[in-house]
């Protein structure tokens, strides 16, 4: 028990602030329970889906800054071919495709052309966002038919049908990281780039590899995000990907890659994800809730500085 406590010493923070976050509205703000619970799982399955990504691509030793605005050309796109009469499933498809040839690109010039992946995202961030503000001067798609909004479901099921997508998509992701050769392959690249080619690993298709799922991930969320709504917001991706990376790197994925759990994801994501509605149902202002954020991302990067330090 002690060794599996001071290997994943992270995730079980985590796990312990979370716990003491709900105990504290359990005792201070029991209605947060009927009121809010609920709606904050529906809310951050999106996150959890681009955490899953981004969790991948900062393991292999990378960054994508670009995914906040990969989703939101994704769900305008998606809006658009759905008022247009594309049946949802093939909505739904050729958004998740859209989003794995932005993902495609990115990965090819970090991959392939050995681009530094913070500039290539930088780039594409800074062409997305401007491509979708001339394309759309900030107007939302409306006029979407009655089978977009909760994928043509009751509200109860459609927020039942995101979370259950969500968490199995993860739960998929964790056990081939874990189990598959692909997994351990992504592990390896992020750990040593050159040891991990002496042993017969690809490292150029692994980074193409996880850039794909990246892109292919930003499109599932776009849909997951935008059926919600009975418009879409193309601003909807606006700074989601400090909050995807925030919960990430709380949740124990080492940003120098190659060490970190989905578990530890999962964690975080929940924790951030709570955070904003705890802080109402506590009667705390909520200007204070990115400052708590940011202390929570900078005391979990400082326990990573200092755990690297003491190591032999």
């Amino acid at each position: 028990m002690r060794v599996l406590l001071r290997r994943y010493s992270r995730e079980a923070s985590v796990a312990a602030a979370y716990a003491a976050l709900l105990a504290l509205l359990a005792w201070q703000a029991p209605r947060y329970y009927q009121q809010q619970f609920a709606a904050v799982w529906v809310s951050i399955a999106p996150v959890l889906v681009l955490a899953t990504g981004m969790a991948l691509v900062i393991l292999a030793r990378q960054i994508d800054i670009s995914i906040g605005w990969q989703l939101s050309v994704c769900g305008v796109v998606a809006g658009l071919m759905a008022r247009q009469g594309v049946p949802m499933p093939a909505v739904v498809a050729l958004t998740i495709t859209l989003g794995t040839v932005m993902g495609a690109f990115n990965g090819a010039l970090v991959a392939f052309m050995g681009l530094p992946s913070i500039v290539v995202t930088l780039a594409t961030m800074v062409i997305l966002r401007q491509g979708l503000a001339w394309a759309r001067q900030g107007e939302a798609v409306y006029g979407l038919p009655a089978d977009f909004q909760w994928f043509g479901q009751t509200q109860a099921a459609g927020q039942f049908t995101l979370v259950v997508v969500a968490l199995g998509l993860f739960g998929a992701f964790a056990w081939g990281l874990r189990w598959l050769a692909a997994g351990r392959a992504v592990y390896a690249v992020g750990s040593d780039h050159e040891a991990a080619r002496l042993a017969g690993i690809r490292p150029h298709r692994v980074v193409f590899g996880v850039f794909v799922l990246m892109g292919a991930l930003a499109g599932l969320a776009a849909m997951l995000q935008s059926v919600r709504s009975p418009q879409v917001d193309p601003n909807a991706g606006k700074d989601l990907e400090l909050q995807v990376i925030a919960a990430v790197v709380v949740g124990g994925v080492a940003i120098s890659g190659g060490r970190g759990t989905l578990i530890g994801v999962l964690l975080g994501v929940a924790l951030l994800g709570t955070i904003g509605s705890a802080l109402v149902f506590l009667d705390v202002h909520s200007t204070w809730q990115r400052a708590l954020e940011g202390l929570i991302i900078l005391i979990a990067v400082s326990s990573d500085a200092l755990r690297r330090r003491a190591a032999p």
